[in-house]
């Protein structure tokens, strides 16, 4: 029998062996849940918002794509700042910029050994300017990261569409993602293949988009050449949203099985077994147009518009990809960027104090009990850390009590997406009043809360209610759901005075010159493809305005050619063209008339997207 000393001192060993076999039962980490993000692809989610420019000789002849036949002469800026862009993009809040260093018409931004389609063959800098140089330095210089838009498509080349233009897109790839440093993305077009000028065949090519680049050996070089970017394209590490206007799906998935030419309703809303991580990349312009276009000026995206697209893009589990045009000067346009620093300024001003962390957290269910997953991690600002329930669980919640009545509107929460995108569907409840009150997103259809994935990160808006609780709770998941982050937050009104501008900047904009009443012809469609146009007197008209028909692609006009006469009977062709882009940014779209005097015009379509009779929401001479 052991007394005394000798007894304590076997209790206390006793007791320290306990404690050591419980440190050493460490509770082990959730296993992964379908699909993973690779490296190059975690780095990118954490960016959440960086800036597109438009540049190009479409930006001197007015267009959106160019035929390819454009003259190398027309590229003279007179003030080009690389610098501005980049400060522009950082003070609005962007991680980072893209640039379109070629688009569709082939020319090059900067001088490539490969063509003599590019800024080496322009009066700007003599030939000797490089415009992909100058942004990348300047991105260096205001902590910016920096990638490139390499259009496939090139309607200048004359090998386009044969084995020959591979090798040359291939080439200039090189060329972009070996000499202008570290790049965290590369993006490709999905526009492939149409007429073109071709190096003077003046035809239309079709390729077979699915196979022609051989993207997954084009994929391969990529990363050898940059191994930490991110691919966006077909069936690449990121996807396209399906849809211009900068919005992504209340429900949207990271996960989809790859296909080509993959239907707009699964792109919006990714696919909950998909097998492969391609989360979705939101791109819009700050105006109606890619390029610079100055009847543009008073359309400019308004403040709360560009924040409300930050919470439907980047506050439904997608990056916000927003475009800047460049000015034919060489610069960012001051109104857009008075908008969109206005727009950063709001945005952090309404996520700015995280009343989570001020109060009491509880949680309903913890990993093994552990310390590691307990309800603290959801409310640390760290996306390495997470709350995590046991396996199997896949109901759970965290409640927050606020010190005193509190004012909110917004919520956010993110998961732990290294080991998978797991939550299916949440609810948010309120104690007001010493009753829970569901709450909903307010942008969601109605009957609807919206609350259905999380993602990298999900931002809740909804009516302000003073709470002195709230509940969230994971209502289905794929697997025991691990929350990184939640944040609560009350955001205060958008003040007025979001945006000031130089009187002189606001009167240019909105500058409207001396002319006649346009002649309008309000909603319709005729048949097969063409209208005539009564302008009532004869006199010299300068455009016409093709707007679209609302909530349909039936009709939309992809090619025409418009005609004059004086007498509805003999016709003089005046012009042709295309209305570029229409498809997937269906906005109003103008063309320039010569200045010829006439009492007739005659629209027609010589090519539609859909259908067989062309439609319109309005039609405007002027």
């Amino acid at each position: 029998m052991l007394k005394g000393k000798n007894k304590f001192a076997a209790i206390a060993l006793a007791l320290a062996m306990t404690c050591g076999a419980s440190a050493q039962r460490k509770v082990s980490a959730p296993a992964p849940c379908g699909p993973v993000p690779n490296a190059n692809q975690l780095r990118w989610h954490k960016l959440e918002t960086y800036a597109f420019l438009h540049y190009s000789l479409n930006t001197y002849t007015d267009q959106e794509w160019g035929f390819g036949d454009e003259d190398t002469n027309l590229f003279n800026p007179s003030d080009l700042d690389a610098r501005q862009w980049a400060r522009t993009c950082k003070e609005a809040g962007m991680k980072g910029i893209i640039l379109t260093a070629k688009h569709h018409c082939g020319f090059c931004l900067w001088p490539s050994k490969y063509t003599e389609f590019s800024v080496k063959n322009a009066p700007w800098k003599n030939g000797k300017g490089d415009v992909v140089r100058e942004l990348a330095d300047a991105c260096k210089e205001y902590g910016l990261k920096f990638a490139v838009y390499l259009s496939p498509w090139d309607r200048n080349h004359p090998e386009y569409g044969r084995p020959e233009y591979v090798t040359y897109f291939r080439n200039q790839l090189e060329e972009l993602l070996t000499q202008y440093g570290e790049m965290f993305e590369v993006w490709f077009d999905g526009a492939n293949g149409g007429t073109g000028y071709y190096g003077g065949a003046n035809e239309a090519r079709k390729i077979d988009g699915a196979t022609y680049y051989d993207w997954p050996k084009t994929f391969e070089m990529i990363h050898k050449w940059q191994p930490k970017l991110a691919i966006w394209g077909d069936r690449a590490e990121l996807r396209w949203i399906g849809t211009e206007k900068g919005y992504a799906g209340l429900t949207n998935w990271c996960t989809i099985d790859y296909a080509f030419n993959m239907p707009q309703d699964t792109l919006m809303h990714g696919q909950e077994n998909g097998k492969h991580w391609s989360p979705g990349e939101c791109d819009t312009s700050i105006r109606p147009g890619w390029f610079y276009h100055d009847n543009e000026d008073s359309k400019v995206k308004s403040v709360r518009k560009l924040v409300d697209t930050y919470y439907e893009s980047v506050g439904r589990n997608a990056s916000l990809l927003l475009n800047f045009p460049i000015t034919r000067e060489g610069r960012i346009h001051p109104i857009d960027s008075a908008h969109a620093v206005a727009m950063a300024r709001v945005i952090k001003a309404e996520l700015k104090d995280n009343l989570a962390t001020k109060a009491s957290i509880k949680a309903s269910q913890v990993r093994g009990g552990s310390a590691e997953y307990n309800a603290k991690k959801a409310i640390d600002n760290s996306t390495e850390t997470y709350w995590a329930t046991n396996d199997g669980v896949t109901r759970a919640s965290l409640t927050l009590n606020f010190k005193r009545p509190t004012d909110i509107n917004r919520f956010m929460a993110q998961e732990y997406i290294a080991l998978g995108q797991r939550v299916k569907s949440f609810s948010l409840e309120a104690l007001v009043n010493g009753k829970w009150v569901q709450l909903r997103d307010q942008r969601a259809p109605e009957g609807k809360t919206g609350l259905t994935t999380i993602g990298y990160k999900r931002i809740v808006c909804f009516p302000t209610v003073k709470a002195t609780s709230l509940r969230f709770t994971i209502n289905s998941a794929k697997a025991c759901p691990l929350i990184s982050n939640i944040g609560v937050y009350c955001a205060p009104a958008l003040p007025e005075d979001a945006v000031q501008l130089p009187a002189s900047v606001l009167a240019k904009a909105n500058e409207k010159l001396p002319e006649p009443e346009p002649v309008t012809l309000a909603l319709g469609e005729d048949g097969p493809k063409a209208v005539d146009i009564d302008l009532q007197e004869a006199r010299v008209y300068h455009s016409l305005t093709y707007v679209p028909k609302e909530g349909t692609k039936d009709g939309l006009v992809l090619n025409y050619e418009i005609y004059a006469s004086d007498d509805l009977v003999t016709w003089k062709r005046w012009l042709g063209g295309e209305f570029s882009n229409i498809e997937n940014n269906p906005v109003a779209q103008t063309v320039k008339l010569p200045a010829i005097k006439t009492r007739y015009l005659k629209l027609v379509a010589t090519r539609l997207l859909k259908g067989d009779k062309m439609a319109w929401q309005q039609i405007i001479v002027r």
